[in-house]
């Protein structure tokens, strides 16, 4: 049986969209549990965040546990580290089945983010954190003074890049493409930086080495050969939307697999709604996340009163909604 009946909402993802949703839950008086694997999310791994507003220069990490504070502050929210495998219709309710237990709430606030993107090359599997890696920030520092390269040429791939120059001493951008696609302040950045060199209309077919990356096999010849040889591969090729679940309990997706929302953060389910990397919206930021975070959270709120009153508390912030 689940373990508690007892929640206006629960709030799958506990990254800045997740995060802003439960201050928001906190702030409606809402009897609020997010669950999710890592609390912080993606962000925890990004170097300097500089375009969130409020905030000119901070680490995703700061910028993730000023998120959790904030949602701590409301004593309706609480916060689990737990990884979401299912939700299914409960009568009226909704249950969800963690790791660890399963849970009811009214409504449902989905905010589950990405995975990495695969190259899905020979050799990626079979040599995974042994020179194959997908984060500059938690893996660049292994390799001080070697040569790397950053599959990709988006803005992250570009982030990566810079990113990997603090450590590296000569850092490869490999991509498909003629031009890579950066923020123009990351292009300039790149271009400038003496350490970061690209290689443009190339594809990596696959990844050699025995028990760590030795080199690249390459579609198009570098220098007089396709074998590019270096210590690390970093893949920056974008993200998958983690939508198993939703799609299980018939959330309407689209063709990339995101979730269909409204303008109000709502899905086709009502009582279900979404944010953040994981809905079909064009532009994903932690900024665009976290406002569709507070959107959800709203229209949670208007769902829940239209139908019956929140769930009394017992022990709430001493802050009221404004």
């Amino acid at each position: 049986m689940p373990k508690d009946a007892k929640k206006d909402t629960i709030i799958i993802g506990a990254g800045c969209s997740g995060l802003a949703a439960a201050v928001y839950c906190g702030r409606f008086l809402m009897k609020t549990l997010v669950l999710g694997e890592i609390v912080g999310g993606v962000i925890i791994t990004t170097d300097v965040v500089e375009n969130y507003p409020g905030f000119i220069k901070l680490t995703g990490l700061e910028l993730a546990k000023k998120l959790e504070l904030h949602a701590k502050e409301y004593k309706s929210v609480e916060i689990k580290e737990e990884k979401v495998n299912k939700v299914e219709k409960y009568g009226n309710l909704f249950k969800v089945t963690s790791e660890e237990g399963e849970y009811l709430a009214k409504t449902i606030i989905i905010a589950s983010g990405t995975e990495y993107r695969k190259l899905n090359v020979p050799g990626e599997k079979e040599l995974a954190n042994k020179g194959v890696h997908y984060c500059a920030l938690c893996d660049g520092a292994i390799y001080p003074e070697k040569t790397v390269a950053v599959i990709g040429g988006s803005d992250s791939a570009a982030k990566e890049a810079l990113v990997l120059t603090q450590w590296a001493s000569k850092v490869y951008m490999i991509y498909r493409g003629d031009k890579i696609r950066p923020e123009p302040v990351n292009y300039e950045r790149v271009i400038a930086n003496r350490k970061i060199e690209i290689i443009y209309n190339t594809n990596v077919l696959k990844i050699n080495g025995s028990n760590k990356v030795e080199s690249l096999t390459l579609d198009k010849a570098y220098k007089g050969s396709k074998e590019f040889r270096l210590d690390a591969a970093f893949i920056a090729i974008g993200h998958i939307p983690l939508t198993g679940f939703a799609k299980e309990l018939g959330v309407k997706t689209d063709a990339k697999g995101e979730i269909i929302i409204d303008r109000q953060a709502r899905t086709n389910i009502p009582g279900v709604f979404a944010a953040g990397d994981v809905v079909d919206t064009a532009f994903k930021q932690a900024i665009t996340g976290a406002a569709e975070g507070v959107l959800a959270s709203y229209a949670a709120y208007q769902h829940i009163t239209e139908n019956e009153a929140i769930l009394p508390t017992g022990d709430v912030h001493d802050k009221k909604p404004s």
